[in-house]
């Protein structure tokens, strides 16, 4: 269960680090990031992070447990982001920043399948949603939603970036998910059988 999450959360940096490249936006926390490392001085993955490591800190009074996963995440895909980020270039090409914007939301997909299946523990941004939700008895759709516009917003305010990357991350992420769930699904049945 350790390669599917290592592959996994590295996928998932290397889509967050895909939009970052693109210039066209990011996911509300990697804007939240952006935001941080610009009044920071720290890098893109440093950002994330630290603001992973400080969300993992509010857990605490909420009681909830992390696992090889939860810690796993903190560490790969601030990495993986922070690569990716520092060494791909944004093409000048339209189309070429569109079909990274695209392979940013079907890696963060995939990886997210991947690691989500291991079942070893919720990422820092997952485990403070479902722990608010347990708490305050609030659907998770509105938490999530919640926690992603004042992230959002305070990163943008920071100067993070937002753009249609970030519309399109939005928008398509809940399919690229769902298309990886049911295709690794897939691929486990035919390899049982």
């Amino acid at each position: 269960m350790v390669a599917p999450l290592v592959i996994g959360l590295s996928l998932f940096g290397v889509g967050e680090g895909l939009l970052v490249a693109s210039h066209w936006g990011a996911t509300p926390w990697t804007v939240f990031a952006e935001g941080v490392s610009h009044r920071s001085g720290l890098s893109l993955g440093w950002a994330t992070a630290m603001i992973s490591a400080v969300v993992l800190l509010a857990w605490w009074p909420l009681r909830e447990r992390p696992g090889l996963g939860t810690l796993a995440n903190l560490v790969i895909i601030a990495y993986a982001l922070d690569l990716t980020a520092a060494h791909v270039a944004t093409p000048s090409s339209p189309v070429a920043r569109g079909l990274m914007m695209l392979g940013g939301v079907a890696a963060i997909g995939v990886g997210s399948a991947l690691y989500l299946t291991t079942g070893l523990g919720p990422g820092p941004r997952d485990g403070l949603m479902t722990s608010l939700h347990r708490r305050f008895d609030v659907s998770v759709v509105y938490v999530r939603l919640l926690l992603e516009i004042v992230v959002l917003v305070v990163g943008w305010f920071m100067g993070g970036v937002v753009g249609v990357g970030t519309a399109f991350f939005a928008l398509s992420i809940g399919f690229s998910i769902g298309l990886s769930l049911k295709a690794l699904e897939w691929v486990v049945a035919r390899r049982t059988a």
